[in-house]
């Protein structure tokens, strides 16, 4: 069963590609070059919201060094691809793809797979999504459960690539343990390692030909826009929580509802 993965290049993505490959699950790697890790602030911020969108984004490099730090490329003799934007689903990525004749073509972090690039693709065409689904889809996705007050409710999503955003068929959610003293950005990264050990576990199963049930998304849930959020947003994170969300929601002071999970795991 040969798997190949389109993804972003920033060290989350590279920890799931590593992972695929430690386990003998990747044979090919197509990587989107992504924008700089920390954006430059906006102009005209109040200076409050301007402390916060630094602290925001250095905190997300810190706590990704400290889950990732090594995995800044991937660690392994397998067919390379580096694109930019502007080349996604042009000629140069197709070719790459045709070459490799893959079985399995996982999706992390790169932008929209047009329809023609979807139509050539294996039947096991699976998009890892950073949200749950159908509850949180498209943009910053892990960032909006904490300011709804559901840090239980940050995790990934597995489903099928279609050419709607984040809205295939569910594969798989992977929803990490909330444990006393972590922020925001620590369960963004626990749960992108929960999903690269669940994706393992899947694809075993699947290479011994155990497919895993599709389950449709019946909701349409809340599709987000990058424009959703704004650095004003963080007030609520930093300075009414102090980035203890998780903290108040394990002590119980914010009400306890759950997710209705699909796992692949359960025979």
């Amino acid at each position: 069963m040969k798997v190949v993965l389109l993804s972003g290049s920033h060290p989350r993505h590279y920890y799931v590609a590593n992972t695929l490959l430690e386990n003998d699950l990747l044979h090919g790697h197509l990587i989107e070059q992504r924008e700089a890790f920390i954006p430059t602030p906006p102009e005209g911020l109040e200076p409050i919201d301007r402390e916060n969108f630094i602290r925001h984004f250095r905190d997300r490099k810190e706590a990704e060094h400290a889950f990732f730090g090594k995995h800044k490329k991937v660690f392994g003799n397998i067919p390379t691809l580096v694109i930019n934007r502007s080349e996604l689903n042009g000629e140069k990525m197709i070719q790459w793809l045709q070459e490799q004749q893959p079985d399995v073509v996982l999706t992390y972090g790169v932008h929209k797979i047009d329809d023609h690039v979807i139509d050539m693709l294996p039947d096991y065409a699976w998009n890892i999504h950073g949200g749950l689904s159908p509850w949180y889809r498209g943009n910053i996705t892990l960032f909006w459960p904490f300011y709804m007050l559901r840090p239980n409710w940050a995790g990934m999503t597995i489903h099928r690539l279609t050419s709607k955003l984040d809205g295939g068929d569910i594969v798989h959610h992977s929803v990490p343990k909330l444990e006393y003293g972590d922020g925001i950005h620590d369960v963004a990264c626990k749960a992108v390692k929960k999903v690269a050990e669940d994706l393992v576990e899947i694809l075993k199963r699947l290479k011994n030909g155990k497919v895993p049930n599709y389950v449709p998304q019946k909701s349409s849930g809340k599709l987000f826009v990058a424009t959703d959020w704004t650095p004003q947003h963080l007030r609520l994170i930093y300075q009414t929580f102090n980035n203890d969300i998780v903290d108040h929601y394990l002590d119980g002071k914010l009400g306890h509802v759950e997710p209705k999970l699909v796992n692949a795991l359960i025979d």
